[in-house]
C-alpha cells in the first residue's frame, strides 16, 4: 500500500472513537491538511465528530475492515484499546493498518495489569505493590492478613470490565467494597500510596522513547479532590516536557526500551505514577494518548500529521512544538447526576454565551428543536486551552467554561490549585 506521504497526495486519517477525542483529532488533523473519516465506535457522542467531516457509525458498518480497504488511511488514530477486543480485530490486523497503537504482546502493557507489574519487576522499575487474586474471598483474606488500604482495579482493562477503579484509603474501606464486587475476571489489588500522582505521555517509535508532555488528571468528582473517582477525569493539566524535567520517563519508561524493541512496540505510551518514599512508583500504563490529554497534545504539535504517521510506521520521530504551546488546561462540564450515572435527567438545553476564545469539544449533546443544543448524557463538553504559561491556560479555560450553562451541570473550580507541580499532594 503506497502512502500519501510517498505519492504527494493529501494524507488520510481514520479516527476511531466518539465525542471529545474524536472531534479534536479530526479537527486538528483537518487543520493541517489531512483528509479524515471518523468511525464512531459507540452509540453516543456523535454530535461533535459530525461537525468535523465524514463519519461512519458502528451501527451502519459493524465491521470497519472494508472501510480500511477502501479508504486506505495513512494513520488510524484510536481513542481506546476496545478495537482489539472486537470480533473483527484479527481481520483488521491482517490488513496491516498503520495504527497509532501497539499490537500483539505490546498491547498487554495496558490490557493486563499483572503483565505490566511483572514486566516492571524484570526491568527494575518500581511498581506499587500489587496482587492479582481470583475471588472476593481470597482478596478479603489477603487484606485482613496484610492490613492497610488497597486500590481495587480491574485485572483486564476494557470499557466493559465489571470493576472500575475504587480508591480505598483504609483497610475498612477496602473490605467494605470487596464484598460488593463482581469478581468474574478476578480482582487486582494495589497498595494505596497516597495522592502524589502524575503522568507522562510519550511516543515510542523505532525502539526509542520520545517524550511529549507531563500531565496531571483531576480524577475525583468534586472540588478539593473530594468524591469518588469519576469514569473519566473532570480536568487535566499538561506541560510540554520533551526534556522529561520530572524524571518520569527516565525512571519508568526508558528501562523498558529493550522490551519495546523486542515486542515491536510503536505508538503512544502513558505512565501514571505515584511519588512515594522519594521515588516514582508505577500505578499503570496506557497505550493511547488519552481522552483528556490527547486533544491538548493535538493542538500543541506543529508537525502533528507527520509525527503521527511516522509513529504508526515505526519510524524515527522529531516532534516540533507550536510556538508558545507550553501548557494546556482541560475542564469538563458535567451534566445532571454525574458521576452517579444511574441518575438520569431529561434532555435540557445547553446555553453558550458569546464566542469561545479557546476550543470547546462536545461529548453527550445533540441539536434541539430550536436549533440550540441539548444534554443527552452525563458528560457534556470539555474546554481546552493551550497557552504559553500555566496561569494563562487555566484562566482561559475557566473564562470559557463559565460561559456554558445547563440545568444541573457543574465543573471543578480548583484545577491547578493542587496536585501541581507533579509530585505535590
Amino acid at each position: 500500500m503506497n502512502s500519501a506521504m510517498e505519492t504527494n497526495e493529501k494524507p488520510r486519517a481514520l479516527v476511531m472513537g466518539i465525542g471529545v477525542f474524536a472531534q479534536a483529532a479530526a479537527r486538528c488533523l483537518r487543520a493541517v491538511g489531512v483528509e479524515t473519516v471518523t468511525y464512531l465506535t459507540r452509540d453516543y457522542g456523535h454530535y461533535g465528530p459530525q461537525l468535523e467531516g465524514d463519519v461512519v457509525t458502528a451501527a451502519e458498518l459493524p465491521n470497519p475492515c472494508e472501510l480500511v480497504r477502501s479508504y486506505r488511511p495513512d494513520v488510524v488514530v484510536p481513542m481506546s484499546i476496545e478495537w482489539a477486543l472486537k470480533p473483527w480485530s484479527d481481520e483488521f490486523l491482517s490488513l496491516r493498518p498503520p495504527i497509532l497503537s501497539p499490537t500483539g504482546e505490546a498491547l498487554r502493557l495496558e490490557r493486563e495489569r499483572d503483565f505490566a507489574r511483572a514486566l516492571c519487576g524484570r526491568h527494575g522499575i518500581p511498581f506499587a505493590r500489587s496482587v492479582l487474586v481470583p475471588t472476593r474471598a481470597e482478596a478479603e483474606l489477603l487484606v485482613r492478613r496484610e492490613g492497610g488500604a488497597w486500590v481495587i482495579k480491574n485485572p483486564l482493562c476494557s470499557p466493559t470490565s465489571p470493576i472500575h477503579t475504587i480508591i480505598c484509603e483504609s483497610m475498612g474501606d477496602t473490605l467494605a467494597w470487596l464484598s460488593r464486587l463482581n469478581d468474574s475476571e478476578g480482582i487486582f489489588l494495589q497498595e494505596y500510596l497516597g495522592r502524589r500522582e502524575a503522568g507522562h505521555i510519550a511516543l515510542v517509535s523505532g525502539g526509542e522513547v520520545y517524550s511529549l508532555v507531563t500531565n496531571q488528571e483531576y480524577k475525583r468528582a468534586f472540588d478539593g479532590n473530594l468524591g469518588i473517582v469519576a469514569g473519566a477525569p473532570l480536568g487535566g493539566l499538561v506541560e510540554q516536557d520533551s526534556d522529561d524535567k520530572y524524571g518520569l520517563a527516565r525512571e519508568l519508561l526508558w528501562p523498558l526500551r529493550p522490551w519495546f524493541r523486542a515486542s515491536g512496540y510503536h505508538g503512544p505510551v502513558q505512565v501514571t505514577a505515584m511519588r512515594h518514599d522519594d521515588r516514582w512508583h508505577v500505578l499503570e500504563y496506557n497505550v493511547r494518548l488519552g481522552v483528556t490529554s490527547g486533544p491538548m497534545i493535538f493542538q500543541m504539535l506543529a508537525n502533528l500529521a507527520g509525527t503521527l504517521i511516522q509513529c504508526a510506521r515505526d519510524q524515527p520521530l522529531r516532534p516540533i512544538w507550536q510556538p508558545g504551546a507550553n501548557f494546556g488546561c482541560s475542564l469538563t462540564l458535567a451534566g445532571y447526576g454525574y458521576p452517579f450515572t444511574q441518575l438520569t435527567g431529561p434532555r435540557v438545553p445547553i446555553w453558550v454565551d458569546g464566542k469561545p476564545t479557546c476550543d470547546i469539544w462536545w461529548q453527550e449533546v445533540a441539536p434541539g428543536d430550536d436549533g440550540g443544543l441539548e444534554a443527552t448524557g452525563h458528560r457534556l463538553a470539555d474546554v481546552t486551552a493551550v497557552r504559553p504559561s500555566l496561569d494563562e491556560a487555566i484562566s482561559t479555560a475557566y473564562f470559557n467554561i463559565r460561559r456554558l450553562r445547563s440545568v444541573g451541570s457543574y465543573f471543578r473550580t480548583d484545577v491547578g490549585e493542587s496536585l501541581w507541580p507533579p509530585g505535590n499532594p
